[in-house]
């Protein structure tokens, strides 16, 4: 029985494993970097949590100040920050935008998404209530090739930018790549398997000329 256990443990691990592999392979030739990525109508940041103040913490920060710079480059028009605001006192989005208007870009340059909870929802969202149909992903390396895959899955030609602005702190950086091995296999399940629908709403085309 010990032994058999261990064999399953042992196949669950490779599973997973394999799946994490599998989507880095995927969307590596999609992976750029802020600058050789070609220019893009749109990027895409993903909530990365807040303090308990509600600011931003550093990954968020990252990610914000790296999108911020493919703006003020002229590599993205536009800037679509996407999170967590179920509860009253969390709002990722108006924290991104808050950081982001701290470092110069202008408040017409930032779309705010109230609903993006997790990675396949910020995807899938941004096509469908945002119509975005190609886009510079934003986000730390650990989570990149998820991001990429889930939203090219999804419909969107995306590209990914690494928002690897530090070096982060040892333990929460070996936590968030041992989560992301089962992150991956779920998005995997939800991508081609039971396609969950996140919270939805009227059409806000970014680009008013999208609109179908």
């Amino acid at each position: 029985m010990l032994r058999a256990l261990l064999l399953l443990t042992l196949l669950a691990a490779g599973a997973l494993l394999l799946a994490r592999g599998w989507v880095w392979w995927r969307a590596r030739p999609y992976i750029a970097t802020a600058e050789t990525v070609t220019p893009h109508r749109v990027a895409v940041v993903f909530g990365a949590g807040l303090w308990y103040d509600g600011s931003p913490t550093p990954v968020l920060r990252d990610r914000v100040a790296t999108a911020a710079s493919l703006y003020f480059s002229g590599t993205a028009q536009k800037l679509l920050f996407s999170g967590d605001n179920r509860f009253l006192n969390y709002n990722e989005p108006e924290a991104m935008r808050q950081y982001a208007l701290s470092l110069g870009v202008p408040d017409d340059a930032i779309v705010l998404d109230y609903a993006g909870r997790r990675t396949y929802d910020t995807c899938y969202r941004a096509r469908t209530i945002f119509r975005v149909e190609d886009a510079i992903v934003v986000t730390q390396r650990f989570h990149l090739a998820r991001a990429v895959y889930t939203c090219r899955a999804l419909g969107i030609n995306a590209v990914g930018v690494p928002a690897d602005q530090q070096r982060y702190r040892t333990g929460p950086y070996i936590y968030w790549n041992l989560r992301e091995i089962l992150a991956t296999s779920r998005a995997l399940i939800d991508i081609h398997i039971t396609h969950p629908l996140p919270v939805l709403g009227k059409q806000e085309p970014i680009f008013p000329e999208d609109t179908p």
